[in-house]
């Protein structure tokens, strides 16, 4: 776990949970505005993700990554905010299911039906090197390149250095990971804890329609970052616009008022 604390903060701590190939690298930009902001911050690293750029196979299920967020609630207390990108948004929906925190924010999240939709779009984006991930039991092979990088983690729009630097730190995704995002959806009725949910306008593996219903889902509607990629933390000027975002969403609640 990586973090930013604020020393003698009295805001509840938050911690990230990344996504699919990131680890708590792609956090860091977000964690410096809270920082800033007086808001101490932690990124969970998941079981398997230490190895930025490599394309060894992993083999976690998702019950490992709850656990392992699970953990850092432990050592936090349960007065936190919890941030969840993409498969961690998953993630933190399937802790919410066990324990309450203070609050939640999902951000490009595993929608209410699942990825199947998003793996759909997938092989028919990238047919070749996506059907045969199953039987190589690898998720390397639709991330290897810049090309394939922009167009699932970023928008058209999106700079160069931006893309050429996620795609240097994306590592190989547990298969069983991804079989479990397509068969184990969440339950918002469930969760007890608030859940707000943020959405990119340019995201090409979860849309903006399945992140409004998942919204809808948890009584609240969905907040759209304009123009940027899956990967809004990262995306140049839109992280910013995100880390705006996610302040007021986190300084909304009852007890920041």
């Amino acid at each position: 776990m990586i973090s930013r604390p604020v020393p003698d903060s009295d805001l509840p701590p938050v911690l990230f949970v990344h996504g699919a190939w990131h680890g708590p690298w792609c956090w860091g930009r977000w964690m410096d505005s809270l920082h800033d902001e007086g808001f101490s911050s932690y990124a969970v690293e998941l079981p398997g993700h230490g190895q930025p750029g490599s394309p060894k196979r992993i083999w976690n299920r998702l019950s490992h990554y709850v656990t392992a967020v699970e953990a850092a609630l432990d050592e936090l207390g349960y007065e936190t905010i919890l941030v969840g990108h993409s498969m961690g948004g998953l993630v933190t929906q399937l802790v919410l299911e066990r324990r309450d925190v203070a609050q939640a924010v999902v951000v490009a999240s595993v929608p209410r039906r699942g990825a199947l939709r998003s793996a759909i779009r997938v092989v028919a984006g990238d047919f070749v090197n996506a059907v045969v991930m199953f039987p190589l039991g690898t998720m390397w092979t639709i991330v290897r390149t810049p090309e394939q990088v922009r167009r699932w983690f970023f928008s058209a729009n999106s700079a160069d250095e931006d893309v050429t630097h996620v795609g240097e730190k994306l590592q190989n995704e547990s298969i069983l990971a991804f079989a479990g995002m397509l068969t184990r959806w969440p339950r918002p009725a469930k969760v007890g804890t608030p859940v707000r949910v943020m959405a990119a306008s340019e995201d090409a593996i979860f849309s903006v329609a399945e992140e409004t219903d998942l919204a809808t889902a948890y009584g609240t509607e969905v907040v759209i970052i304009e123009g940027a990629g899956h990967d809004i933390m990262v995306d140049g000027p839109h992280a910013d616009a995100g880390v705006r975002a996610l302040l007021e969403m986190i300084r909304g609640a009852k007890h920041l008022h």
